[in-house]
């Protein structure tokens, strides 16, 4: 296929700062990727690239030089993504991947699912940001009465007693059957501390902990996942960890309860079908989460995402975090995001 790729920079502002262990941010840069090819004049492929500062792996000086170059590489080998090639750049890899898949589409619906054809939802939890006690508990309301049932709190930021009490708030009025509670600490406990506040956690019935300890600690968090009463979820653990046998290694030392899968950080769909592959192998539970993607990464991420039968809510972004999104056929409806195929 002879084929384009157009490189598009943007910024995107946040309606509300979005406060994260790392800090607070107010925009995000993305690079849109847009596939043409004199075959089929008309019909276009759209890619998203998105590195999160101070995570990716690929959040690089270059970043754009290295982009520049995959892409015509892509041009060059006729529309072929040369994975192997890539697999230290993961939101590229991710980028063009969705570019061809979506060309080769020829629509938004990229996989044939019940999503993709509009008669199912993908269950989500309901993200809840780092604020100080009274913001977080607006949040946590406000999606109770939307109607989630499975809410993620972001915790590390502010007082470790005012957590709890906000996860006694809930549980006070909802029980484990009624609301499952997840929590995602960025690695914001030290090692020292960390099996303490583990128990503590665990009494309020939990489902799970992403990242208790700050990632690269291999020995100790293989040590709190065999020992904590609450099963530990790996997330930035996976950062960096690019080939099947690193992702066979990391999995079988530390053998967590689940790892939560990011495509743009995790090696795009290609990456993230090897983690899901090594995980059921080993025995260990997965869920899909988005990461700070526009509807165009949030959409493919969406649409991969149905494929599998997976009935853990998802942590799917909504859409909704920027003023200037893309415009894209999904929907909010209760705890579960549709994709409006008769909207298209």
């Amino acid at each position: 296929m002879d084929c384009k790729i157009q490189i598009t920079p943007r910024l995107l502002h946040f309606k509300q700062p979005a406060g994260t262990s790392r800090g607070t941010y107010t925009t995000r840069k993305v690079w849109y990727l847009h596939l043409t090819s004199s075959d089929f004049p008309g019909r276009v492929g759209i890619g998203e690239c998105a590195p999160l500062p101070g995570l990716s792996c690929d959040d690089l000086p270059d970043y754009e030089d290295i982009l520049e170059d995959a892409c015509r590489e892509v041009e060059r080998q006729g529309g072929k993504v040369d994975v192997d090639a890539l697999r230290k750049y993961p939101s590229i890899l991710f980028g063009l991947e969705t570019a061809v898949r979506h060309y080769n589409a020829g629509g938004w619906a990229m996989w044939n699912s019940a999503f993709s054809r509009g008669e199912a939802g993908i269950p989500i939890n309901g993200l809840i940001w780092m604020g100080d006690y009274n913001q977080m508990l607006t949040q946590i309301e406000t999606k109770m009465k939307t109607g989630f049932r499975c809410i993620k709190l972001k915790i590390g930021a502010i007082n470790f007693e005012e957590e709890l009490a906000l996860l006694r708030h809930i549980r006070a009025r909802f029980s484990s059957k009624e609301i499952e509670l997840r929590v995602d600490a960025n690695g914001a406990f030290s090692p020292a501390d960390a099996m303490d506040k583990l128990k503590r956690l665990s009494e309020l019935d939990l489902h799970s902990i992403e990242q208790p300890i700050c990632a690269g600690q291999w020995e100790e968090m293989a040590r709190l996942a065999s020992e904590s009463p609450l099963p530990i979820a790996l997330d930035e653990e996976l950062i960096g960890c690019n080939t099947p046998e690193e992702k066979r290694k990391l999995l079988a030392d530390i053998h967590p309860q689940y790892i939560i899968i990011k495509p743009s950080l995790h090696g795009g769909f290609t990456g993230g079908n090897e983690w899901i592959d090594e995980a059921e192998e080993q025995q260990i539970g997965w869920w899909i989460t988005s990461a700070l993607e526009s509807n165009i990464g949030l959409n493919a991420i969406a649409q991969w995402c149905a494929t599998f039968d997976n009935p853990l809510p998802q942590g799917l972004g909504t859409g909704q975090l920027f003023t200037d999104n893309v415009e894209m056929p999904l929907e909010i409806r209760k705890d579960c995001l549709w994709f409006c195929n008769d909207a298209i």
